[in-house]
Protein backbone atom coordinates (compact mmCIF):
# COMPACT_ATOMS: atom_id res chain seq x y z
CA UNK A 1 0.00 0.00 0.00
CA UNK A 2 1.71 3.39 -1.16
CA UNK A 3 2.01 6.34 1.21
CA UNK A 4 0.76 9.65 0.59
CA UNK A 5 3.74 12.24 -0.24
CA UNK A 6 4.36 14.86 1.96
CA UNK A 7 3.87 17.30 -0.79
CA UNK A 8 0.37 15.89 -1.92
CA UNK A 9 -0.85 15.73 1.78
CA UNK A 10 -0.16 19.21 2.52
CA UNK A 11 -1.30 20.46 -1.16
CA UNK A 12 -4.36 18.64 -0.17
CA UNK A 13 -4.70 19.78 3.50
CA UNK A 14 -4.12 23.15 1.83
CA UNK A 15 -6.77 23.38 -1.06
CA UNK A 16 -9.69 22.15 1.44
CA UNK A 17 -8.67 24.96 4.04
CA UNK A 18 -9.09 27.60 0.29
CA UNK A 19 -12.83 26.82 0.11
CA UNK A 20 -13.23 28.31 3.71
CA UNK A 21 -10.06 30.96 3.52
CA UNK A 22 -11.89 32.38 -0.03
CA UNK A 23 -15.05 33.37 2.08
CA UNK A 24 -13.90 34.85 5.53
CA UNK A 25 -14.70 38.64 5.63
CA UNK A 26 -11.75 41.38 5.63
CA UNK A 27 -12.05 41.82 9.05
CA UNK A 28 -11.38 38.44 9.89
CA UNK A 29 -8.52 38.19 8.15
CA UNK A 30 -6.92 41.01 9.44
CA UNK A 31 -7.79 39.57 13.08
CA UNK A 32 -5.67 36.97 11.70
CA UNK A 33 -2.66 38.72 10.30
CA UNK A 34 -2.74 40.94 13.52
CA UNK A 35 -2.52 37.53 15.31
CA UNK A 36 0.44 36.29 13.80
CA UNK A 37 2.45 39.66 13.94
CA UNK A 38 1.51 39.25 17.96
CA UNK A 39 2.42 36.16 18.24
CA UNK A 40 6.14 36.68 16.20
CA UNK A 41 6.75 39.07 18.86
CA UNK A 42 6.00 37.22 21.52
CA UNK A 43 7.96 34.73 20.67
CA UNK A 44 11.16 36.00 19.15
CA UNK A 45 13.41 34.20 21.27
CA UNK A 46 11.89 30.89 19.69
CA UNK A 47 12.51 32.16 16.68
CA UNK A 48 16.05 33.15 17.19
CA UNK A 49 17.29 30.15 18.74
CA UNK A 50 15.72 28.10 15.87
CA UNK A 51 17.82 30.32 13.32
CA UNK A 52 20.71 29.64 15.53
CA UNK A 53 20.77 26.49 14.27
CA UNK A 54 20.53 27.20 10.46
CA UNK A 55 23.11 29.83 11.25
CA UNK A 56 25.55 27.12 12.51
CA UNK A 57 24.82 24.50 10.35
CA UNK A 58 25.41 26.96 7.43
CA UNK A 59 28.73 27.75 9.02
CA UNK A 60 29.56 24.31 8.99
CA UNK A 61 28.89 23.67 5.28
CA UNK A 62 31.13 27.17 4.73
CA UNK A 63 27.85 29.47 3.57
CA UNK A 64 29.52 33.05 2.56
CA UNK A 65 28.80 35.65 5.29
CA UNK A 66 26.88 37.47 2.47
CA UNK A 67 24.25 34.58 2.60
CA UNK A 68 24.48 33.97 6.42
CA UNK A 69 23.63 37.71 5.98
CA UNK A 70 20.36 36.71 4.45
CA UNK A 71 19.37 33.81 6.90
CA UNK A 72 20.10 35.61 9.85
CA UNK A 73 17.35 36.67 12.30
CA UNK A 74 17.55 39.11 15.58
CA UNK A 75 15.02 40.47 17.38
CA UNK A 76 14.89 43.93 15.14
CA UNK A 77 14.30 42.23 12.12
CA UNK A 78 11.60 39.67 13.50
CA UNK A 79 9.86 43.14 14.20
CA UNK A 80 10.24 44.49 11.16
CA UNK A 81 8.75 40.99 9.92
CA UNK A 82 5.81 41.50 12.52
CA UNK A 83 5.34 45.15 10.67
CA UNK A 84 5.10 43.86 7.37
CA UNK A 85 2.04 42.06 8.22
CA UNK A 86 0.77 45.24 9.98
CA UNK A 87 1.41 46.89 7.07
CA UNK A 88 -0.49 44.19 5.29
CA UNK A 89 -3.59 44.75 7.68
CA UNK A 90 -3.98 48.06 6.45
CA UNK A 91 -3.81 47.98 2.59
CA UNK A 92 -6.95 47.88 0.94
CA UNK A 93 -8.22 44.38 0.72
CA UNK A 94 -8.70 43.45 -3.37
CA UNK A 95 -10.78 40.26 -2.97
CA UNK A 96 -14.29 41.75 -4.09
CA UNK A 97 -13.48 44.94 -5.83
CA UNK A 98 -15.83 45.21 -8.73
CA UNK A 99 -13.38 46.58 -11.91
CA UNK A 100 -16.07 46.42 -14.47
CA UNK A 101 -19.96 46.90 -14.72
CA UNK A 102 -21.72 46.81 -17.85
CA UNK A 103 -25.05 45.43 -19.64
CA UNK A 104 -25.21 44.01 -22.83
CA UNK A 105 -28.20 44.85 -25.41
CA UNK A 106 -29.77 41.83 -24.86
CA UNK A 107 -30.22 42.74 -20.95
CA UNK A 108 -27.42 40.53 -19.84
CA UNK A 109 -25.62 42.41 -16.85
CA UNK A 110 -21.78 41.81 -16.60
CA UNK A 111 -19.63 42.50 -13.66
CA UNK A 112 -15.91 41.89 -12.88
CA UNK A 113 -14.97 40.85 -9.41
CA UNK A 114 -11.06 40.24 -8.19
CA UNK A 115 -11.21 36.62 -6.42
CA UNK A 116 -8.51 34.85 -4.84
CA UNK A 117 -5.89 32.51 -6.89
CA UNK A 118 -6.90 29.07 -4.36
CA UNK A 119 -3.36 28.14 -3.65
CA UNK A 120 -0.30 29.04 -4.02
CA UNK A 121 3.01 27.27 -4.00
CA UNK A 122 5.94 29.04 -2.65
CA UNK A 123 9.38 27.72 -3.76
CA UNK A 124 12.20 29.82 -2.38
CA UNK A 125 15.79 29.89 -0.96
CA UNK A 126 17.49 31.27 2.47
CA UNK A 127 15.53 34.12 3.27
CA UNK A 128 13.26 33.08 6.43
CA UNK A 129 11.17 36.64 5.99
CA UNK A 130 10.03 34.94 2.82
CA UNK A 131 7.78 32.62 4.98
CA UNK A 132 5.87 35.40 6.98
CA UNK A 133 5.89 37.82 3.67
CA UNK A 134 4.33 34.79 1.35
CA UNK A 135 1.80 33.78 4.20
CA UNK A 136 0.31 37.21 5.01
CA UNK A 137 0.12 38.27 1.64
CA UNK A 138 -1.52 35.27 0.37
CA UNK A 139 -4.40 34.88 3.80
CA UNK A 140 -4.97 38.62 3.32
CA UNK A 141 -6.04 37.56 -0.89
CA UNK A 142 -7.78 34.84 0.69
CA UNK A 143 -5.62 32.20 -0.56
CA UNK A 144 -4.43 29.43 0.84
CA UNK A 145 -0.06 28.67 0.76
CA UNK A 146 2.54 25.75 0.55
CA UNK A 147 5.69 27.00 1.81
CA UNK A 148 8.79 25.05 0.79
CA UNK A 149 11.98 27.28 1.75
CA UNK A 150 15.70 26.01 1.40
CA UNK A 151 17.23 23.83 3.66
CA UNK A 152 18.91 26.11 5.05
CA UNK A 153 16.28 27.94 7.02
CA UNK A 154 14.33 24.79 7.70
CA UNK A 155 14.29 25.16 11.51
CA UNK A 156 13.77 28.87 11.65
CA UNK A 157 10.93 28.47 8.81
CA UNK A 158 9.77 25.67 10.90
CA UNK A 159 9.75 27.46 13.74
CA UNK A 160 7.90 30.47 12.24
CA UNK A 161 4.89 28.31 10.46
CA UNK A 162 4.43 26.66 13.77
CA UNK A 163 3.77 29.93 15.99
CA UNK A 164 1.99 31.38 13.07
CA UNK A 165 -0.75 28.24 12.69
CA UNK A 166 -0.89 27.84 16.27
CA UNK A 167 -2.04 31.65 15.88
CA UNK A 168 -4.82 30.99 13.07
CA UNK A 169 -6.15 28.85 16.04
CA UNK A 170 -8.21 31.67 18.05
CA UNK A 171 -9.39 33.17 14.75
CA UNK A 172 -11.82 32.27 11.98
CA UNK A 173 -8.76 31.27 9.26
CA UNK A 174 -8.07 27.49 9.49
CA UNK A 175 -4.48 26.73 10.18
CA UNK A 176 -4.45 24.22 7.26
CA UNK A 177 -4.30 27.58 4.94
CA UNK A 178 -0.31 28.20 6.23
CA UNK A 179 1.31 24.73 5.44
CA UNK A 180 5.33 23.80 5.56
CA UNK A 181 7.34 21.47 3.33
CA UNK A 182 10.08 20.11 5.34
CA UNK A 183 11.01 17.54 2.69
CA UNK A 184 14.04 19.15 1.76
CA UNK A 185 14.93 16.85 -1.05
CA UNK A 186 14.81 17.98 -4.75
CA UNK A 187 12.07 15.50 -5.12
CA UNK A 188 9.71 17.73 -3.34
CA UNK A 189 10.34 20.81 -5.14
CA UNK A 190 9.62 18.52 -8.77
CA UNK A 191 6.75 17.35 -7.37
CA UNK A 192 5.12 20.87 -6.56
CA UNK A 193 5.85 21.75 -10.27
CA UNK A 194 4.06 18.79 -11.39
CA UNK A 195 0.80 19.17 -8.59
CA UNK A 196 -1.99 20.49 -10.99
CA UNK A 197 -5.57 19.75 -9.51
CA UNK A 198 -3.78 20.54 -6.01
CA UNK A 199 -1.84 24.22 -6.37
CA UNK A 200 -2.96 26.66 -8.75
CA UNK A 201 -0.08 28.55 -9.00
CA UNK A 202 4.10 28.54 -8.72
CA UNK A 203 5.76 31.34 -7.53
CA UNK A 204 9.59 30.70 -7.02
CA UNK A 205 12.10 33.41 -5.70
CA UNK A 206 15.83 32.70 -5.48
CA UNK A 207 18.94 32.76 -7.50
CA UNK A 208 18.65 32.37 -11.29
CA UNK A 209 19.12 28.22 -11.11
CA UNK A 210 16.27 27.91 -9.37
CA UNK A 211 13.88 29.77 -11.14
CA UNK A 212 14.89 28.33 -14.55
CA UNK A 213 14.62 25.20 -12.76
CA UNK A 214 10.64 26.03 -12.07
CA UNK A 215 10.29 27.94 -15.64
CA UNK A 216 11.44 25.03 -16.95
CA UNK A 217 10.04 21.70 -15.42
CA UNK A 218 6.73 23.08 -14.05
CA UNK A 219 3.26 22.26 -15.60
CA UNK A 220 1.33 24.20 -12.55
CA UNK A 221 1.37 27.84 -14.22
CA UNK A 222 4.37 30.03 -13.01
CA UNK A 223 4.62 33.50 -11.73
CA UNK A 224 8.44 33.93 -12.68
CA UNK A 225 10.16 36.10 -10.62
CA UNK A 226 13.83 37.24 -11.74
CA UNK A 227 17.20 37.59 -11.11
CA UNK A 228 18.64 40.83 -10.66
CA UNK A 229 21.61 41.57 -12.39
CA UNK A 230 20.41 45.68 -11.45
CA UNK A 231 22.38 48.68 -13.23
CA UNK A 232 23.45 52.22 -12.29
CA UNK A 233 24.19 54.49 -15.49
CA UNK A 234 26.08 57.67 -14.38
CA UNK A 235 25.78 60.40 -16.83
CA UNK A 236 27.71 63.25 -17.57
CA UNK A 237 25.87 66.01 -15.91
CA UNK A 238 25.56 63.72 -12.77
CA UNK A 239 25.71 65.75 -9.51
CA UNK A 240 29.16 64.04 -7.75
CA UNK A 241 27.64 63.45 -4.49
CA UNK A 242 24.06 62.59 -5.30
CA UNK A 243 25.92 59.75 -8.06
CA UNK A 244 27.98 58.55 -4.83
CA UNK A 245 24.99 58.26 -2.45
CA UNK A 246 23.29 56.23 -4.82
CA UNK A 247 26.20 54.23 -5.72
CA UNK A 248 27.10 53.74 -2.70
CA UNK A 249 23.34 52.50 -1.54
CA UNK A 250 22.63 50.56 -4.56
CA UNK A 251 25.67 48.77 -4.49
CA UNK A 252 26.85 47.85 -0.16
CA UNK A 253 23.84 49.01 1.97
CA UNK A 254 22.89 45.41 1.22
CA UNK A 255 24.52 43.44 -1.42
CA UNK A 256 23.08 40.26 -1.03
CA UNK A 257 19.45 40.95 -2.60
CA UNK A 258 18.34 41.33 -5.84
CA UNK A 259 17.54 44.82 -6.03
CA UNK A 260 20.85 45.84 -5.42
CA UNK A 261 23.60 46.67 -8.61
CA UNK A 262 25.89 44.61 -9.90
CA UNK A 263 27.34 46.60 -12.46
CA UNK A 264 28.02 50.59 -12.65
CA UNK A 265 28.41 52.07 -15.86
CA UNK A 266 30.31 55.99 -16.10
CA UNK A 267 30.01 58.09 -18.91
CA UNK A 268 33.32 58.80 -20.08
CA UNK A 269 33.36 62.61 -19.33
CA UNK A 270 32.16 62.36 -16.11
CA UNK A 271 35.10 59.17 -15.69
CA UNK A 272 37.81 61.38 -16.35
CA UNK A 273 36.86 63.67 -13.83
CA UNK A 274 35.89 62.11 -11.08
CA UNK A 275 36.03 58.10 -11.04
CA UNK A 276 38.65 57.57 -8.53
CA UNK A 277 36.24 59.74 -6.23
CA UNK A 278 33.37 58.17 -6.95
CA UNK A 279 34.78 54.83 -6.12
CA UNK A 280 36.18 55.89 -3.18
CA UNK A 281 33.63 55.43 -1.28
CA UNK A 282 33.19 51.61 -2.56
CA UNK A 283 36.69 50.96 -1.56
CA UNK A 284 36.09 52.07 2.04
CA UNK A 285 33.38 49.63 2.01
CA UNK A 286 35.71 47.00 0.78
CA UNK A 287 34.24 46.09 -3.00
CA UNK A 288 35.98 44.52 -4.84
CA UNK A 289 36.26 46.46 -8.54
CA UNK A 290 36.12 44.68 -11.59
CA UNK A 291 36.42 47.24 -14.50
CA UNK A 292 36.74 47.51 -18.07
CA UNK A 293 40.22 48.50 -19.77
CA UNK A 294 39.49 52.31 -19.14
CA UNK A 295 38.47 51.51 -15.64
CA UNK A 296 41.64 49.55 -15.15
CA UNK A 297 43.60 52.80 -16.47
CA UNK A 298 42.16 55.44 -14.05
CA UNK A 299 41.81 52.78 -11.28
CA UNK A 300 44.77 50.62 -9.94
CA UNK A 301 43.12 48.54 -8.08
CA UNK A 302 40.74 47.22 -10.38
CA UNK A 303 40.73 43.88 -11.54
CA UNK A 304 39.34 42.72 -14.99
CA UNK A 305 36.29 42.70 -15.73
CA UNK A 306 34.83 39.61 -18.08
CA UNK A 307 31.63 39.06 -19.95
CA UNK A 308 30.96 36.58 -17.58
CA UNK A 309 31.29 38.76 -14.55
CA UNK A 310 28.32 41.14 -16.32
CA UNK A 311 26.14 38.37 -16.73
CA UNK A 312 26.36 37.46 -12.86
CA UNK A 313 24.41 38.48 -10.28
CA UNK A 314 27.45 38.49 -6.91
CA UNK A 315 25.09 39.31 -4.59
CA UNK A 316 28.64 40.30 -2.83
CA UNK A 317 30.69 42.88 -2.32
CA UNK A 318 32.05 42.86 -6.18
CA UNK A 319 30.87 45.32 -8.60
CA UNK A 320 31.45 45.89 -12.03
CA UNK A 321 32.70 48.98 -13.64
CA UNK A 322 32.68 49.23 -16.97
CA UNK A 323 33.34 53.21 -18.10
CA UNK A 324 30.99 54.01 -21.96
CA UNK A 325 30.73 56.69 -24.37
CA UNK A 326 27.54 58.01 -24.07
CA UNK A 327 24.10 57.29 -23.18
CA UNK A 328 23.49 55.21 -25.77
CA UNK A 329 26.15 52.62 -25.31
CA UNK A 330 24.80 52.46 -21.66
CA UNK A 331 21.34 51.28 -22.93
CA UNK A 332 23.09 48.51 -25.50
CA UNK A 333 24.80 47.04 -22.49
CA UNK A 334 21.46 47.27 -20.10
CA UNK A 335 19.55 45.65 -22.89
CA UNK A 336 22.23 42.62 -23.18
CA UNK A 337 23.27 41.90 -19.71
CA UNK A 338 20.19 43.15 -17.59
CA UNK A 339 17.59 40.84 -16.20
CA UNK A 340 14.46 43.42 -16.51
CA UNK A 341 14.76 44.24 -12.46
CA UNK A 342 16.05 47.50 -11.34
CA UNK A 343 18.03 50.36 -13.73
CA UNK A 344 18.97 54.08 -13.07
CA UNK A 345 20.15 56.69 -14.71
CA UNK A 346 21.76 59.38 -12.05
CA UNK A 347 21.73 62.60 -14.26
CA UNK A 348 20.81 66.26 -14.79
CA UNK A 349 20.06 66.43 -18.40
CA UNK A 350 16.17 65.98 -18.21
CA UNK A 351 16.00 64.58 -22.18
CA UNK A 352 18.34 61.65 -20.97
CA UNK A 353 16.53 60.76 -17.86
CA UNK A 354 13.43 60.78 -19.89
CA UNK A 355 15.22 58.12 -23.06
CA UNK A 356 16.30 56.41 -20.70
CA UNK A 357 12.90 55.69 -18.42
CA UNK A 358 11.26 55.21 -21.42
CA UNK A 359 13.91 53.18 -23.41
CA UNK A 360 14.64 50.43 -20.54
CA UNK A 361 13.10 47.37 -20.43
CA UNK A 362 12.63 46.76 -17.14
CA UNK A 363 10.13 46.06 -13.83
CA UNK A 364 11.34 49.57 -12.07
CA UNK A 365 13.04 52.21 -13.87
CA UNK A 366 14.91 54.88 -11.38
CA UNK A 367 16.43 58.23 -12.27
CA UNK A 368 18.62 59.95 -9.58
CA UNK A 369 16.98 57.01 -6.84
CA UNK A 370 18.50 54.01 -5.83
CA UNK A 371 17.38 50.64 -7.35
CA UNK A 372 17.38 49.36 -3.58
CA UNK A 373 13.79 50.54 -3.31
CA UNK A 374 12.45 48.41 -5.47
CA UNK A 375 10.49 46.57 -2.64
CA UNK A 376 6.75 46.22 -1.71
CA UNK A 377 7.55 47.43 1.68
CA UNK A 378 9.22 50.80 -0.11
CA UNK A 379 6.37 50.92 -2.20
CA UNK A 380 3.65 51.02 0.46
CA UNK A 381 2.45 47.03 -0.81
CA UNK A 382 3.47 46.21 2.67
CA UNK A 383 5.16 42.82 2.50
CA UNK A 384 5.76 41.52 -1.02
CA UNK A 385 5.77 38.15 -2.73
CA UNK A 386 8.20 38.35 -4.94
CA UNK A 387 9.28 40.82 -7.59
CA UNK A 388 8.05 39.61 -10.85
CA UNK A 389 10.44 40.43 -14.55
CA UNK A 390 7.70 38.97 -16.39
CA UNK A 391 5.23 40.75 -18.36
CA UNK A 392 2.04 38.56 -18.10
CA UNK A 393 -0.40 39.09 -14.89
CA UNK A 394 1.95 41.07 -12.55
CA UNK A 395 5.53 42.86 -12.60
CA UNK A 396 7.66 44.81 -9.95
CA UNK A 397 7.15 44.48 -6.29
CA UNK A 398 3.88 42.14 -6.26
CA UNK A 399 1.29 43.03 -3.65
CA UNK A 400 -2.26 42.14 -3.13
CA UNK A 401 -3.50 42.60 -6.13
CA UNK A 402 -1.12 40.25 -8.03
CA UNK A 403 -2.48 37.47 -5.65
CA UNK A 404 -5.98 37.84 -7.56
CA UNK A 405 -7.71 36.44 -10.71
CA UNK A 406 -11.15 37.39 -11.84
CA UNK A 407 -14.41 36.23 -12.56
CA UNK A 408 -17.51 37.80 -14.37
CA UNK A 409 -21.10 37.46 -12.99
CA UNK A 410 -23.60 37.64 -14.84
CA UNK A 411 -27.30 37.86 -14.49
CA UNK A 412 -30.21 37.76 -17.06
CA UNK A 413 -33.98 37.27 -16.79
CA UNK A 414 -33.95 34.27 -18.85
CA UNK A 415 -31.84 34.99 -21.92
CA UNK A 416 -30.92 31.70 -23.99
CA UNK A 417 -28.33 32.24 -27.51
CA UNK A 418 -29.68 31.87 -30.30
Amino acid sequence: MSTISEVKQKALLAKQAAALTSQVTTEQKNEALIAMADALIANADDIIAANAIDLETGRNNGTSESLLDRLALNHARIEGIAEGLRQIVALEDPVGEQLAQFTRPNGLSITQIRVPLGVIGMIYEARPNVTVDATGLCLKTGNTVVLRGGSAAIASNRKIVEIMRSALSSTALPADAIQLIEDSDRASVNEMLKANGLLDVVIPRGGASLIRTVVENATVPVIETGAGICHTFVDESAQLQMAKDIALNAKAQRPSVCNSMETLLVHQAFADKHLTELLAPMQEANVEIRGCERTQALIATAKQATEADYATEYNDYILNVRIVDDLEQALQHIAKYGTMHSECIVTENEQNAAKFLQSIDAAAVYHNASTRFTDGFEFGFGAEIGISTQKLHARGPMGLPALTSTKYMITGNGQIRG
